[in-house]
């Protein structure tokens, strides 16, 4: 299918959460920021024309004053935690990890205190208490410790993380990055139609928030292109688009 017609199983399902009396929930993550840049403006704009809330992961340690200034007008932009510095800390032959059992418990939480701080610093009160663990990966045994650092959710990717009481786990399911394929957003039809299985799923199980997951700092025109699909086959009309707060209240 070209153009419009690989939308159609996306329209299809959307029409079967209709027929169960069920509310399609969408919501948008994007990682890494750090800096304003073109590609930051064109996420900015294109989900401004929209309506799309956004969650913009930061990373503390390389965020500045820049930044905060960028998004201070822009509501629909919420920023959340990115970690600390988006430093790997697991030796060669694992999966990289900055929030793992790699370093001491005291330094790792040391790191997202100053991280959750410096992000207060910048933007107040519109900072979402929410963590993002850099490459979606966090040692189980910190989320304990979490709510006492002032964070109310944590967000990965897939469905490995479960929620436990007083931290809610609310996570991506669709990433629009191929980190196989030398960073190339994946070809649209098969994004949509693993955007459908996700929803079919969520349909099956009485509903849930689906999460999708871009990263502005790396992608082309393609990605950009494809949210802008995506926005247009289900707009905040037809599904409710949620901001990350909403995900936890």
């Amino acid at each position: 299918m070209t153009g419009s017609d690989i939308w159609q199983p996306l329209h299809d399902e959307l029409d079967r959460w209709r027929d169960a009396n069920l509310t399609v929930e969408l919501w948008l993550r994007d990682d890494d920021a750090f800096r304003p840049s073109p590609r930051l403006d064109r996420l900015i704009a294109l989900t401004a024309e929209f309506g799309i809330p956004v969650a913009l992961a930061i990373v503390p340690k390389q965020a500045k004053l820049p930044l905060a200034k960028r998004l201070a007008l822009e509501t629909h932009i919420h920023p959340v935690v990115h970690g600390w510095s988006h430093v790997n800390h697991a030796p060669l032959w694992q999966k990289k990890q900055e929030l793992g059992p790699h370093r001491p418990r005291h330094v790792v939480l040391n790191d997202l205190t100053r991280g959750f701080a410096r992000l207060s610093e910048f933007h107040g009160e519109r900072l979402v208490p929410m963590l993002v663990p850099p490459w979606n990966r966090i040692d189980p045994g910190l989320l304990g410790d979490l709510p006492a650092l002032g964070f109310r959710a944590v967000s990965t990717f897939g469905n490995n993380l479960k929620s436990r009481p007083g931290l809610p786990v609310v996570n991506t399911h669709i990433d629009l990055i191929d980190w196989h394929a030398g960073n190339a957003c994946y070809d649209h039809a098969w994004l949509v139609a693993a955007l459908t299985k996700e929803l079919a799923a969520a349909r099956a199980s009485g509903g849930r928030p689906v999460g999708i997951l871009s990263h502005h700092m790396i992608s082309e025109d393609d990605a950009f292109q494809f949210l802008r699909g995506l926005f247009t086959a289900a707009p905040p009309t037809r599904v409710s688009w949620l901001a990350p707060g909403e995900l936890f209240s």
